[in-house]
């Protein structure tokens, strides 16, 4: 077993990821932070009070503080003076990482106007662990979060992001993601392909994949619980093979020759090399045109 020890810290604001499930998942860098900071400011205190003792860190008198969603600019402030006062100050949300669909963003944007200290520790995100399970492309994703409750808005908004070049990824509640996942594949394509992933590191983990038609059918004949990402594969037409692969061959022409471009790019897309270094050309062409 790894002892961590106390040490001193620099005064400064570090924000603490913190495990989504198993607790083990904790990081070495975190456990020094949460060993160490001068305060401990969390989004549940109960959670944190937990977490410390299962990893036997004693607080040895000092505080931990509430700093959620709908805590004051009074609370922002009392955080931020602490640092100025040459004190260090952890702040931990949940679960996972800090300001990722989290709280978090104004303390952050405070403390720069301050000029007051800013440190990381990474670790746990649901988003990422979901990228990995749900054998989707990773090159490119977008985070939307929570759709709206509302139907109507969230119908409207599945068609903002029909024809995004990305893997897109959600966040859902139990009570919902049927709902949720009829409307994508309406929206979206019943055949097009994606993930329900829950209770991601924790006793019950599962991941469902196939197509949207076929998840939004198993939601309602065998309704997922606890916490939910849904993940949903780009849009596979034409027109966005076609956006991808110019994407790819531009990225490709920053640092690689025209024929290396057209091979590495005709491989990735299994195409043939001839058709692709035409188009190599061309988007050249127009680069330097």
């Amino acid at each position: 077993m790894v002892k961590v020890e106390k040490r001193k810290l620099s005064a400064g604001l570090y924000f603490v990821a913190t495990p989504i499930g198993t607790a083990r998942d904790i990081t070495l860098h975190a456990l020094d932070i949460l060993t160490s900071a001068d305060i401990i400011a969390a989004e549940d205190t109960r959670s944190m009070r937990k977490l410390l003792d299962i990893h036997g860190i004693a607080l040895g008198g000092r505080p931990v503080v509430s700093y959620h969603d709908h805590s004051s600019e009074k609370s922002r402030n009392a955080l931020i003076e602490n640092v100025k006062n040459g004190q260090s100050v952890a702040y931990a949300s949940e679960a996972g990482t800090p300001l990722i669909a989290d709280p978090g963003y104004h303390l952050v944007q405070d403390a720069y106007d301050a000029d007051v200290p800013l440190y990381s520790a990474p670790g746990p995100s649901a988003i990422i662990v979901a990228l990995t399970l749900a054998g989707m492309p990773t090159d490119r994703f977008l985070f939307e979060g929570f759709l709206p409750n509302s139907q109507n808005q969230r119908r409207t908004q599945l068609q903002e992001l029909s024809d995004i070049p990305a893997t897109l990824v959600f966040y859902e509640s139990p009570k919902r993601v049927a709902a949720m996942l009829k409307d994508a594949a309406e929206v979206l394509g019943a055949e097009r392909h994606g993930a329900v992933c829950r209770e991601l590191t924790k006793k019950f983990e599962q991941v469902r994949r196939g197509s949207l038609q076929d998840l939004a059918e198993q939601a309602v004949n065998d309704p997922p619980r606890g916490e939910i990402v849904v993940i949903i594969d780009r849009n596979r037409s034409d027109k966005n093979k076609d956006l991808d692969l110019d994407s790819e061959i531009r990225k490709a022409l920053t640092h690689m020759s025209v024929k290396d471009t057209a091979d590495a790019v005709a491989k990735a897309f299994g195409l043939k090399k001839r058709d692709v270094y035409q188009r190599v050309l061309q988007i050249g062409q127009n680069r330097t045109g």
